[in-house]
């Protein structure tokens, strides 16, 4: 096991709880001598292949609890959260934005998707509308008309389309879904064994 192995970070822009993982994973690599990459995906291309179906509606049981969970899973992590007005939301210009960021720099990919889940689960954003993506990029130093361009164009949209199809063959079925030397992690809920793992080298 190689261990400074890159850890790889599975998650859509619109699951409350790859919002909770994206808060936490980097200082629990960072802490064991690890990075993490990132990996933006589309939960409906996910689900589709799969034939999976949404964890639940919002006004069944299930869904009611999980959106329960959602708030009480954040106040626990010590995470803000304001439940968005409109959920799930498609997030296919979030993730080409964020890959468009990635080839020139990691690190302001990196926080412009920290703002995007903010702007979503904090500030109620409308992040599946492009304006509002290039206004959160903007906000971080982004220029708003070379991305307006970069989220239309071939390359970018093929892109994010690898990385579904990377995702479905590494396994991955929702959002977050985290894999440390081929161990797959999945949900936020998992941290504490994600840090365990990284202190033992594997259990």
């Amino acid at each position: 096991m190689n261990d400074k192995a890159a850890i790889d970070f599975w998650f859509d822009f619109s699951s409350p709880y790859g919002y909770l993982m994206a808060e936490k994973i980097d200082a629990i690599a960072a802490k064991h001598g690890r990075q993490v990459k990132w990996h933006p995906v589309l939960l409906g291309v996910i689900f589709q292949a799969t034939g999976s179906r949404p964890p639940a509606d919002a006004v069944s049981s299930k869904g009611k609890y999980m959106l329960h969970d959602f708030a009480r899973s954040a106040r626990h992590m010590g995470i803000p959260y304001n439940p968005p007005s409109r959920f799930p939301l498609p997030t296919q210009n979030a993730a080409r934005a964020y890959y468009w960021l990635h080839g020139q720099d990691c690190a302001l990919a990196r926080r412009f998707a920290l703002a995007v889940y903010l702007g979503f689960f904090v500030d109620d954003l409308d992040i599946s509308s492009p304006e509002i993506v290039l206004e959160i990029a903007a906000k971080i130093g982004v220029d708003r008309n070379s991305l307006a361009t970069a989220l239309q164009s071939p390359e970018i949209k093929a892109r994010l389309k690898d990385e579904c199809d990377a995702a479905l063959k590494a396994g991955v079925f929702g959002s977050p879904h985290v894999i440390i030397d081929g161990e797959p992690f999945f949900g936020a809920d998992r941290l504490p064994q994600i840090e365990r793992w990284l202190e033992t080298g594997g259990f």
